[in-house]
């Protein structure tokens, strides 16, 4: 186990693809050597010990390099239960050690061209481009900020290069009319409905048609899952266009799992051209959850966060990341997932407002059983002067039986189940009315919701159960549908 990280190694070794120097590669060696017992290093190239204290984040099995995933807890790691969560350990030590801000900034994802080499020669460069003489300047002076401007003009343009540019800055939008018909009554104020539907599992569209049809006077815009559990399905986009060709607003998931950083900048744009305005950013489940046989664990080329950064700055700014002008913009709404009980809900707090920053407009939670302890969450994001900067909308999942209950809190990452309803639920077990109270329980939490200061709306997650979607609305909102 290395000294200063820990969990044990866990990415492969990583290889340069290409001859490099010989001082470059004696300096590799060297960088390993330091880094390999203290770090757990394994040369990706693109370090970031400094951001994440001094933790290094490959250790993490999917790679992520902006924080936690949506399953993080205190005790393990979802992926592998053999290891703790390395980036809980990173938050833990952060706030401990009050370099928590540091966790904020928007870091990119690797440059792949950098694997298998030293990071060390890229400071050294910036070093020398700042000036030797200025930086014992500016460390020795005294003045206050000095020091931290002084690293700062050294560190900052070796982990942010000129094609990301990232920041801890809030990027407010810089369109005005609203991308979609869910923008338009969020920004109305209105207390949303948006719902989702399984998409098929063969290429008959005859029950998605039935569903969408059903439920669109109900909502106010429909969720198209993106083959979750690492599971495949239709594809998100192709639901999403028949719900277009409906005449439903629908909210396109991307989870980062499957995607290049490539196919994802062309996924969007084709998203516009088919008139799919919202889109919800996901990092994805992992492998971990699928079905034999898997793919690969160990890593993602993206997080979340940096899809929300690159679709942001492709829609406001009208670059590619690679830095070509975008003649036409893109229009669309960005949404990004929320995960109240996911370990620290201080940590997930400080997550979330990453997220705002990066470019999410909209959360969509994942399914909360528990409306009184949503309190801690939503005054945690208060804190963090984000609540009027982002719409919320609270997951909801009917039980449909005990089983089900069951299932959703043992093996669900991020989803917690309270005893009492466990307990509610097993009850309707030995009555034979398990529907039932599933139903009653969905609309106790819902009166419960829709009175919390900050909360937008509700994303009910049926779960293949969509039918019981119109009776929820109706009851728990008095909603009637719009004809």
């Amino acid at each position: 186990m290395p000294g200063f990280t820990p969990g044990r190694r866990y990415q492969p070794p990583f290889m340069p693809f290409k001859r490099v120097p010989f001082k470059q590669r004696v300096l590799a060696k060297i960088e390993l050597a330091v880094k390999g017992p203290l770090f757990g290093c394994r040369m990706c190239g693109n370090c970031l010990l400094q951001e994440t204290a001094f933790i290094c984040p490959m250790e993490c099995p999917k790679g992520l390099r902006n924080g936690p995933c949506g399953g993080s807890t205190p005790e393990k790691c979802y992926v592998d239960e053999s290891r703790p969560c390395i980036w809980y350990k990173i938050y833990d030590r952060s706030f401990k050690l009050g370099r928590e801000a540091l966790l904020l900034e928007v870091l990119p994802p690797m440059d792949w061209n950098k694997a298998g080499m030293d990071a060390w020669s890229d400071v050294f460069i910036q070093a020398k481009n700042v000036g030797v003489k200025n930086i014992i300047s500016g460390l020795t002076s005294g003045e206050a900020g000095s020091v931290t401007k002084t690293l700062d003009s050294v560190f900052r343009p070796v982990r942010q290069p000129d094609w990301w540019q990232g920041d801890a800055l809030y990027h407010a939008p810089k369109y005005t009319e609203p991308a979609s018909e869910l923008e338009r009554r969020l920004k109305a104020g209105e207390f949303v409905v948006a719902a989702e539907i399984s998409p098929p599992m063969s290429a008959n569209t005859d029950k998605l048609k039935q569903n969408i049809e059903m439920l669109k006077p109900y909502t106010a815009a429909l969720n198209f899952t993106d083959s979750p559990s690492a599971t495949p399905r239709m594809s998100s986009w192709a639901c999403s266009k028949i719900a277009v060709d409906l005449g439903a607003d629908p909210i396109m998931q991307i989870a980062a799992r499957d995607r290049t950083r490539i196919g994802l900048q062309g996924e969007v744009m084709g998203a516009e051209a088919l008139g799919i305005h919202n889109i919800l950013c996901l990092t994805g489940d992992s492998m971990a959850l699928a079905p034999s046989p898997r793919g690969r664990m160990d890593i993602v080329d993206l997080d979340g966060i940096q899809m929300l950064w690159i679709l942001r700055r492709m829609r406001d700014e009208g670059k590619y990341l690679d830095g070509r002008e975008i003649k036409t913009l893109p229009k669309y709404f960005l949404g990004a997932a929320a995960s109240p009980f996911a370990s620290n809900m201080k940590f997930q707090a400080l997550r979330e407002q990453k997220k705002v920053n990066a470019g999410a407009q909209f959360f969509q939670t994942n399914v909360v059983f528990d409306a009184d302890a949503l309190d801690e969450w939503l005054n945690e994001i208060a804190k963090r002067d984000i609540l009027d900067k982002v719409y919320i909308m609270i997951g909801i999942s009917p039980l449909k039986s005990y089983r089900a209950a069951v299932y959703m809190n043992d093996k669900i990452p991020g989803v917690f189940v309270p005893e009492t309803v466990l307990k509610r639920m097993e009850n309707a077990k030995a009555k034979g009315n398990e529907q039932e109270e599933g139903v009653q329980i969905t609309l106790e939490l819902i009166e419960k919701i829709k009175t919390k200061q900050g909360v937008s709306g509700i994303h009910i997650m049926a779960v293949g159960w969509e039918d019981i979607v119109p009776r929820i609305v109706r009851e728990g909102l008095g909603v009637n549908p719009v004809k």
